[in-house]
């Protein structure tokens, strides 16, 4: 994972801080979604950004989605969005603008991935889940 450009925040939840307001600007840049391996188109996205992922299927030893980033202009590797054997969703920040595509390797399961950008303020109010009870 490229530590330097994103900031991992998975299984990110969205703290409730009362109504949503018509003063939001969450902008869906692109939505993508399928039930088997395949690469996405590119996208160009501006900081900052998230990736809201859903997956969904039967659960058995024999399914996973796996789902990594790629920088479409240099074709460099930037990291792993999601790795999961089990139906989930989630949400995962990126602090960095560009242009880019997902690889997504899947077995037996269908997923949904909605990259949408965000305003400042947006952004402050996604809060990573602590990994282990101890973290809290």
């Amino acid at each position: 994972m490229n530590g330097r450009t994103i900031t991992f925040l998975f299984g990110v939840a969205l703290l409730a801080l009362g109504p949503v307001s018509s003063t939001q600007a969450e902008e869906l840049v692109r939505q993508f979604s399928g039930e088997r391996s395949t690469n996405t188109v590119e996208f160009d996205v501006e900081a900052p950004w998230i990736v809201d992922w859903r997956v969904s299927g039967e659960i058995s030893r024999d399914v996973a989605v796996d789902v990594v980033m790629f920088n479409a202009t240099t074709g460099a590797y930037e990291g792993r969005v999601l790795h999961t054997k089990s139906p989930g969703n989630g949400v995962r920040m990126f602090e960095e603008s560009g242009r880019y595509y997902f690889r997504i390797d899947a077995t037996l399961m269908n997923w949904s991935l909605r990259v949408f950008e965000l305003t400042e303020e947006e952004a402050a109010a996604y809060t990573p889940k602590p990994k282990h009870i101890l973290d809290q």
